[in-house]
């Protein structure tokens, strides 16, 4: 097998796996305990079976030019930090700090023996439409800059890399920009070294999207990409092929529909192919234009049904993940209704046909009002609490802050946010951000909670402060999983 093929292709030996949990939408953090930074990235395989995650690195304040962060882990969920794999350069013509660096993915080029990491780039306002190289001769690197270069005299916005397992051949994956005469989206071959690029394999012609990759299994080929909203979430679309030149099919929505992909954007797929079970893994960015540094992340498994050709994201709360044996198993939590819970304040229990046992806590705006879950099991030990909840700021205020996508001139806040209080101990105060939602959509957002041992233990919930008001979303259920082993 060509070395290269790993990069889509996990086929690992004695790596250490640990038991900790795959937590879609939760603050990921590192063995140091800082939040993970590799936002729009992607992830890559060495020789010995460590997984790479390379990413955009984001701080507060800046949207762009913070450079290549790089990550390792052995099992897709410890990583380990080791800084800037592309640090930005004061007054460099494409890897400036205001130069715009973006969707990183690392590729290994056997011919040279070297890691060749390929991003958009550009400048801060998107005017040159490029793609950049840097080398490094260790995966990690620091990787040095090469040129940045219009792809056989192409415009270039959102890049992908996908490697074929079966041949080891990599192409290059892009939008060419938002323009009248762009909107497509392209699938390259790179040259033998992966220095540039070869001939155009297929182009996606006028649908207008953006963040590509691409799934390969046994049978078919199905490429993910996101509508061109912004940081706004939409309902991702696949296409599927028997072979990359097509033909390829009409898109079909990855996700229940109006879920926006679990407030998820694509940008990366991997498959992991274990001993007992081949496994294909989706990996968005869950976007929050408030705060872009924090932005979370969206793993998910897809199944894949070749003979129906047919390919869903599977939304999971938590899930562990083997990459040795390639399998994967959610894990069970034990529920508690809103209709259930203790309303005060403004907070009350409204008629919903959607909701659990027909019912949605609403009104928590402000401290004064409020919903408290009572009665919960604990374990005196950390663990995944899991809020589901309806944020319907897509209702709204026409040009207003926290108005409306869905309505001339609105805008999008894109979230509410909620205090969470443990046993009543207001000396500990939880943050829980709450996406926007559409109406009479019911999804999760995760807090890591302590809870005593004992079945006495309360979970309260109230309004915070989010930009624009004091709301917090309306509460359906909440969900407590048992510690990671």
């Amino acid at each position: 097998m060509l070395f290269s093929q790993l990069f889509t292709t996990a086929l690992l030996g004695a790596a250490t796996v640990s038991a900790k949990y795959i937590v879609p939408g939760a603050r990921w953090r590192d063995t140091n305990g800082d939040l993970v930074n590799a936002h729009a990235g992607g992830v890559t395989v060495d020789k010995n079976g460590t997984f790479w995650w390379f990413g955009e690195y984001k701080v507060q304040g800046q949207e762009e030019g913070g450079g290549v962060s790089v990550y390792s882990s052995e099992d897709l969920a410890t990583w380990t930090h080791h800084g800037f794999a592309l640090e930005p350069i004061e007054g460099h013509p494409y890897i400036d700090p205001t130069a715009i660096i973006q969707r990183p993915k690392v590729v290994y080029s056997e011919a040279l023996e070297q890691y060749h990491m390929w991003w958009h780039a550009d400048n801060s306002t998107y005017g040159l439409l490029l793609q950049g190289l840097a080398t490094s001769k260790t995966i990690g690197g620091p990787y040095t800059f090469v040129n940045a270069t219009s792809p056989l005299g192409n415009w270039s916005q959102d890049f992908g890399i996908f490697t074929d397992y079966k041949d080891g051949r990599s192409y290059s994956l892009y939008s060419n920009g938002d323009r009248k005469e762009g909107r497509d989206v392209y699938l390259t071959s790179f040259n033998e070294d992966i220095t540039d690029l070869d001939e155009v394999v297929h182009r996606f012609d006028k649908y207008d999207l953006e963040a590509p990759t691409i799934i390969q299994t046994e049978k078919s080929y199905y490429a993910l990409m996101s509508h061109k909203t912004g940081y706004r979430p939409n309902n991702v679309v696949a296409f599927r092929a028997d072979s990359l030149a097509g033909p390829w099919s009409q898109p079909f929505i990855v996700s229940p529909l109006n879920t926006r992909t679990y407030n998820s954007q694509s940008g990366f797929s991997m498959r992991i192919k274990g001993t007992k079970k081949t496994t294909y893994l989706y990996m968005g960015d869950q976007w929050d234009s408030n705060s872009l540094w924090e932005s979370r992340y969206i793993w998910l498994p897809m199944e894949i049904d070749d003979r129906k050709k047919t390919l869903d994201v599977v939304w999971y709360d938590v899930y562990d993940l083997n990459v040795q044996t390639g399998e994967y198993k959610g894990i069970q939590g034990k529920t508690y209704y809103g209709k259930d819970a203790v309303v005060a304040g403004n907070a009350f229990k409204q008629e919903a046909n959607f909701a659990s046992g027909g019912v949605i806590v609403t009104g928590i705006y402000g401290n004064d009002s409020s919903v408290t879950f009572e009665g919960i099991e604990g374990t005196g030990k950390p663990q995944w609490v899991s809020f589901y909840y309806q944020n319907t700021d897509d209702m709204g205020f026409g040009d207003q802050p926290g108005g409306t996508p869905d309505r001339i001139g609105g805008t999008w806040q894109l979230r509410r946010i909620s205090s969470v209080v443990v046993n009543n101990d207001t000396s500990i105060v939880h943050t829980l951000f709450q996406r926007d939602t559409h109406k009479g959509i019911i999804l999760s957002t995760p807090l890591q909670l302590t809870l005593e041992k004992g079945r006495k233990n309360s979970i309260t919930v109230r309004g915070l402060w989010n930009g624009f008001d004091y709301k917090g979303a309306d509460l359906d259920r909440i969900v407590v999983y048992p510690p990671e082993k």
